[in-house]
Formats: C-alpha cells, sequence, structure tokens
C-alpha cells in the first residue's frame, strides 16, 4: 500500500544516517527512527486509532515527540500538535472541537487532561522528554515493522490551529499533498542535501519547526541538532559541526548581542533562514556585517505552508520575502473589487498552488469566506510585488498580531482583560518589538474610581493566557479613539504607540 508523504521520507532515509543529534547525548539514526515509529504507530493502532482519527499532542520537544509525529503520517492519523503553553481551558476548546481519538501529554498534565478529554471519549497518553511515557511504554511491545496506512496526497495529514480576528481558533486541514510539495520545493530551493546539519531550536507545534524545518531536513536524508529551546550560546557552539540555521528573527537579534559572533564562528555554516515575523532590515543588515551572511527571509501561514523565498542565488533583499517559490501563485489584487493588480501596486496578497490547504475544520463556510471563486486563498496580508518580482508584505488588514512567530487574535486577549475587576474596556494591538516582532500591548480604560496597575493585570493574565499571548505592556487611558461608527481605531493607537519599546 502506498502511504504518500510517508514513502517518500522513507525513501530519503538511509538506516545507519545520523537524523537527529542531541547535543551532549544521543544520536538518532533514520533506522533508529523507522523502528521507534513503527512501534509508536503499532500502539496507536491497538488503542484503537483508525486512519483520519486524530492525535492532539500536547508535550515537550525532544526526539520522540518527533518521532511520534512520524508515527502518525505511517498510521494514517492526522496529527493535531497543541501549543505547550496552552492552558487546561484552551485544551478544552481544542479537544472539544478537534475530537480526538488520542490525547499525548507530559506526565505532569495528565490527570487535568484526563478530566476534559475522557468524557468526549478521548484515551490519554504520555510522553515526557526525557523519553518515558506511558505511550512509549505501549510501544515497546510492538513489532517495528508496521504495515504503513494507504494515504493518498488528498487525505489529511495534521490540523493545526490558527488565530483569525473573529470567533475561536480555526483548524487549519492540511494534505500529505500540501506537505510533501512544500518540504521538496523548499529542499530544492535552499539546495539541502544528505550533508547538511540543521540547527533545530524551534518548536514542533509550529508550521515552522514542525513542517519547514523537520520536512526538508527529513525529505534530504539530513541531519539536526535537536535543541529543547533556542540557546545563543548553544548555538554558537553548535555551528563548527553544522551548515544550517532556521529562525525567527529573535534568534538574530539574540546572537548579534553575543560577542561571539563573528566570521569565524559561522565559517562553517551555509545559510542562515528566518520567518515566522518579519525581520527588522537592520537586523538584516548587522548579520551581514558581522558573519558576511546575508539571511534568506521568507514567507508562509499555517494554511499555505511557504509561498515565497528570497533566493539562494542573488540578491536577499532586506524587507522583502523574495520570489513567489516554484509551483505557488502568488498574486496581488484589489480587496474591493477582486481586480489582479500590476507590479508596484498594493493590494490583498492571494495564493494558489499544491502548498495551500484543503479548508478549516468542520468550518464550510468560513472556508468558502476565504478563497476566491477561481481557487485563490485570501491571505489577510497587504502586500505588492515590485519591478523584479520581489514580494513585500506591508501590512495585514485584520488585526491580527504576530509575536516571536505565533499568531495572537486580540479579541481573545481582550476578553479576558475587560472580565477583570475595576476595567470597562481594552484594546490589543501589536506594535514593533525588537526581539518579538511585535509586542503584545493592551490599552486599558479603567472604570471611575478603580485602584488598577499594570502589575496587578498581567499577574490576573498569568494563569488565564498561554504566555506569548501575554501582554508585553499595559497602557492606561482615559478612553479609547472611534471612528463614527463607534469602532475603535486600532490603527491610531498603533501609530500612537509605535516607538513604545524602542524607548524601552
Amino acid at each position: 500500500m502506498s502511504n504518500h508523504l510517508f514513502d517518500a521520507i522513507r525513501a530519503a532515509a538511509s538506516g545507519d544516517t545520523p537524523f537527529i543529534r542531541i547535543n551532549g547525548g544521543r544520536i538518532w539514526t533514520y533506522g533508529d527512527a523507522l523502528d521507534l515509529s513503527g512501534r509508536i504507530a503499532g500502539a496507536i493502532d491497538t488503542l484503537g486509532v483508525r486512519p483520519g482519527d486524530r492525535v492532539a499532542v500536547q508535550v515537550d520537544k525532544s526526539a520522540e515527540a518527533l518521532i511520534l509525529y512520524l508515527a502518525c503520517l505511517r498510521s494514517g492519523a492526522v496529527y493535531l500538535p497543541l501549543n505547550t503553553a496552552y492552558t487546561v481551558a484552551e485544551l478544552d476548546y481544542f479537544i472539544g472541537d478537534a475530537e480526538p481519538r488520542l490525547v499525548v501529554v507530559s506526565s505532569a498534565a495528565l490527570e487535568k487532561v484526563r478530566a476534559i478529554a475522557e468524557p468526549r471519549g478521548a484515551i490519554v497518553e504520555t510522553l515526557d522528554a526525557d523519553g518515558t511515557g506511558s505511550l512509549l511504554d505501549l510501544a515497546r511491545d510492538e513489532l517495528a515493522d508496521f504495515v504503513d496506512a494507504s494515504r493518498t496526497a488528498d487525505n489529511l495529514a495534521a490540523i493545526l490551529y490558527t488565530s483569525g480576528t473573529t470567533g475561536r481558533s480555526k483548524g487549519a486541514m492540511l494534505t500529505q499533498g500540501n506537505l510533501l510539495s512544500n518540504a521538496v520545493t523548499l529542499r530544492d530551493y535552499w539546495r539541502v542535501t544528505a550533508g547538511d546539519r540543521l540547527i533545530h531550536a524551534l518548536p514542533l507545534f509550529h508550521t515552522h519547526g514542525l513542517f519547514v524545518a523537520t520536512n526538508v531536513t527529513l525529505l534530504a536524508g539530513a541531519s539536526m541538532f535537536l535543541l529543547a529551546r533556542f540557546d545563543p550560546d548553544e548555538v554558537l557552539s553548535l555551528m563548527p559541526g553544522a551548515t544550517l540555521l532556521m529562525g525567527v528573527p529573535t534568534f538574530y537579534v539574540r546572537l548579534l548581542q553575543s560577542e561571539r559572533l563573528d566570521r569565524q564562528a559561522v565559517a562553517n555554516m551555509r545559510l542562515f533562514i528566518s520567518g515566522s515575523a518579519p525581520l527588522l532590515a537592520e537586523t538584516h543588515v548587522e548579520f551581514k556585517e558581522r558573519t558576511g551572511h546575508a539571511i534568506l527571509e521568507r514567507y508562509g501561514m499555517t494554511e499555505t505552508n511557504m509561498n515565497t523565498s528570497n533566493p539562494y542565488d542573488g540578491e536577499r533583499i532586506a524587507g522583502t520575502v523574495g520570489f513567489t517559490l516554484p509551483g505557488v501563485t502568488v498574486r496581488v489584487t484589489d480587496p474591493a473589487t477582486g481586480t489582479v493588480l500590476p507590479p508596484e501596486e498594493t493590494g490583498m496578497i492571494e495564493i494558489n498552488g499544491p502548498n495551500v490547504f484543503k479548508g478549516y475544520w468542520r468550518m464550510p463556510e468560513k472556508t468558502a469566506a476565504e478563497f476566491t471563486s477561481d481557487g485563490f486563498f485570501i491571505s489577510g496580508d497587504l502586500g505588492k510585488i515590485d519591478r523584479r518580482g520581489y514580494v513585500h508584505i506591508v501590512g495585514r488588514s485584520k488585526d491580527l498580531v504576530i509575536s516571536g512567530g505565533y499568531n495572537i487574535y486580540p479579541k481573545e486577549v481582550e476578553g479576558e482583560i475587560d472580565q477583570l475587576p475595576g476595567v470597562a474596556e481594552s484594546a490589543v494591538i501589536g506594535v514593533p518589538h525588537p526581539d518579538f516582532g511585535e509586542g503584545v500591548t493592551a490599552i486599558v480604560v479603567r472604570r471611575p474610581g478603580a485602584v488598577l496597575d499594570e502589575k496587578a493585570i498581567l499577574g490576573a493574565l498569568q494563569d488565564r493566557l498561554a504566555r506569548y499571548k501575554q501582554p508585553k505592556r499595559i497602557i492606561f487611558a482615559e478612553d479609547l479613539p472611534r471612528n463614527t461608527m463607534g469602532k475603535v481605531q486600532k490603527n491610531l493607537l498603533r501609530q500612537k504607540y509605535a516607538d513604545l519599546y524602542a524607548e524601552a
């Protein structure tokens, strides 16, 4: 039987070739990964997970966690990664919406997650960062030569939840064909080969770390240094034995803060890639001056994987996201009329290609609204294509905040703040931040006579929102600017506080 994506991964893998390197620890070969993924797939099957069933995963980063993703591909399960920062209240929504057959969490979270998952018919197993857990105990009793489920290009491989500007998070349905086509394109465009060694310091619950970094490595038969988190000193210590780094702008800002970063430190490195948030032009310039390397910036979305990339050969222009990738079509249209605009004119970015997702999980009306009549996905990003073909992202038509590479839905944060005693109303915006691209910032109006300060609000939000959603600053105001229809004018707030973090 054919398993569209995993067959391609298997074909690129060489049994004795290193796949995952743990700094100071074990080296997992491709053979090791195939063996364990087969055993975990067998355990998943024994638990009653069938092709098309969802497997929700909220665990710390580890080699075993990455191999669990491979096991889901092999079993035909739909992989549903969840941010490790999500609270139990947030998990309750995702589990209720996706209805997973299996939920895998850390041992520490087991009882709390059981309380919300088991009443919905889900099985809960554990997987911890040290390679222990009930799921791996079950896997030990299974055979390594699991018979992979039959999966076609159109079958779902994963659901990734993404924020919008209205309503709750939406589950983007990504097919086997979406993931394979994009990984092969990026592998070839960035010239990744079996000889490459990637420094992988990204999370595994996000498109960047899971599908870009991991799938490209797998499809090239390359290897990776798998780091639990980004640490500048550790990353610099690995560079003499590595060739690639994929990161978010924060990585490069923090590397530039180290005196160790110079041309000698990166002498063995072939390519530095940045994405998930806008890279400041000054970061691009300073990094090139210090290292001789021009960071390669690219543009993608949860719903589309990667759409554009600055060139491997040729000029990588700061402030642009490069050219449209082979096989992908990017166009700019008038948001009001849908008319395709000529070069240099700003409008709505729309995308078509094998990389574009199948739609939003159980949201047919929302899916239909996000596609044009001729099949282009309406990104919500405003941009232009210049006369040389470089794509520029100039803003977003929605109020989505992207901080540290994560999408943050302002209304969700506002909803939590507005419930606090003494708060009349709030508006959450993103403003430029040197580390995170955008800093989540809340403008709060107090109720008359209320005694409320920044520390009190930030403290109250700690257990109500994932850490990355929590505001960096709380600003108090007498009122919020509104237009004649009573709508808060967030554009004016963004202008007013544009230099907030520059002054910090």
